[in-house]
């Protein structure tokens, strides 16, 4: 199977491409068994989480950078009954997608 078909393998299963979609694509490109896919998929994303967690930045070449960031404690209001309510400081995973996934997305779009 050629990269689109196994693009459009995954992409026919709905709006939201699951961890069982992308181990079905490794499957059809590769030709691993399903069981090796999976534990395959579930490697990467442990060493990504992994990487995270020790705030170390994961840069996918040609897809993006995911990273962590430290926000400062802050007051927040409560949306419920306007009242003022601190908020913690705590880490945030980012997301910044590099311009060759912005262009393809774009041209996406745009057909």
């Amino acid at each position: 199977m050629n990269n689109i078909a196994a693009r459009e393998a995954v992409s026919m299963k709905g709006a939201t491409v699951t961890r069982a979609d992308l181990c079905e694509a490794v499957h059809e490109e590769v030709g691993l068994t399903r069981q090796d896919c999976s534990e395959l998929v579930e490697r990467v994303l442990e060493l990504m989480a992994q990487a995270l967690e020790r705030g170390e930045q994961v840069k996918l070449s040609g897809f993006g950078v995911f990273q962590v960031r430290a926000k400062n404690a802050r007051m927040g209001r409560n949306p419920k009954t306007g009242e003022p309510a601190a908020i913690d400081p705590r880490r945030v995973i980012g997301f910044r997608a590099s311009q060759v996934m912005k262009a393809r997305v774009d041209r996406a779009l745009s057909q």
